[in-house]
């Protein structure tokens, strides 16, 4: 049946009787009442007595992180050196482990107390080759956004935002390989 041809009572539902297919053809017929439709029933979740609670979906089941980052950080132990703070390069660069590093900042624990505010250079080792040959380094200009006392004793935890970031590699071979 085509979708511009009209039906005809002799194509009607076979289950009708033929009086009620030459009646049917007469045109259409007023229902006597509307066929009542289903209302949408809304019912509280919670009693108004009752505080307001939320769903916990477990990460695993959806694919969030946990955190509200915009950029969620990595739990990752990269060797970092503090070049310079303040303006002021250090003598010799204090060589320190990442606790967690983002593409927007880093947290590390360091033997100085820095202030928040403050400015500092730093260099981070992301991939150690052998020999020293080939590292693949961060260099970046970075400020620090909050100093806290951390649990070991003389340690200090930084959060540092990064301003200018710089990949560069290091090619030179360390000194301890060098002879004398």
């Amino acid at each position: 049946m085509s979708a511009t041809k009209r039906i005809t009572p002799f194509e009607s539902w076979p289950a009708k009787p033929a009086a009620e297919a030459r009646g049917a053809a007469t045109g259409p017929q007023p229902l006597a009442e509307a066929p009542r439709v289903p209302g949408l029933c809304r019912a509280p979740f919670l009693a108004p007595s009752q505080p307001r609670r939320f769903l916990r979906v477990p990460t695993y089941a959806v694919g969030v992180h946990p955190e509200h980052r915009e950029y969620p950080r990595a739990t990752l132990n990269l060797p970092l050196r503090l070049r310079a703070a303040g303006g002021v390069p250090e003598e010799s660069p204090i060589t320190l482990v990442t606790r967690d590093i983002s593409s927007t900042g880093v947290y590390f624990l360091c033997p100085r107390q820095l202030v928040a505010g403050a400015s500092i250079e730093l260099e981070i080792i992301l991939v150690s080759k052998p020999l020293g040959l080939g590292n693949v380094v961060v260099a970046t200009m970075a400020h620090v956004c909050r100093a806290e006392t951390a649990a070991m004793p003389g340690w200090y935890g930084i959060a540092a935002a990064f301003d200018d970031v710089q990949f560069d590699r290091d090619d030179r071979i360390p000194s301890r390989f060098l002879k004398p």
